[in-house]
């Protein structure tokens, strides 16, 4: 509800009135079937459009879903490694950690030991800092290597543009 005297008109094509009486405003908006919409409060005096609201909220509800839709939402992904992995294996695991830096995602890297691994961290850490050299065109090291419990983490974030899905 408009409770002040005098409003700045601006009417429903886009066109500026001026400085008109708040029940003026009012009746050139009732004539025209359409809503007088506070646009600016803070102005004085308060800046009023001749619009229709329903039809306002609902464009831009759809342009607030079409925005989202776009975005691309980054996700982490996961690989899994042992110290006493194999080049086979690393190399697989290599191109799965491509692909996945090439979508755009994160990829953590975790580094799992077991039993008497545990007096060999440095092993593993190697393992995890080739894995990364080797995947240092397309990412960078966002998180160094982190023991955390038996398990060993590194997180790489992807440098590549994020793929158009």
């Amino acid at each position: 509800m408009i409770r002040i005297r005098q409003v700045r008109l601006i009417d429903d094509s886009g066109n500026q009135v001026g400085v008109v009486d708040t029940e003026e405003a009012r009746q050139i908006a009732r004539d025209k079937g359409l809503d007088l919409v506070e646009v600016s409060p803070e102005a004085r005096p308060p800046v009023c459009k001749v619009m229709d609201y329903g039809k306002f909220k609902y464009d831009q509800k759809k342009k607030e879903h079409d925005s989202r839709k776009r975005q691309h939402k980054i996700q982490i992904k996961e690989i899994r490694l042992r110290p006493k992995i194999g080049a086979h294996d690393v190399d697989y695991k290599l191109k799965k950690a491509r692909s996945f830096l090439e979508g755009g995602n994160k990829v953590q890297l975790n580094m799992l030991f077991r039993g008497r691994e545990m007096a060999h961290i440095q092993v593993g850490r190697g393992v995890l800092m080739s894995f990364a050299e080797k995947l240092a065109d397309l990412s960078k090291v966002e998180r160094a290597p982190k023991m955390e419990g038996r398990r060993l983490t590194m997180l790489l974030n992807s440098t590549a543009a994020p793929a158009k899905s």
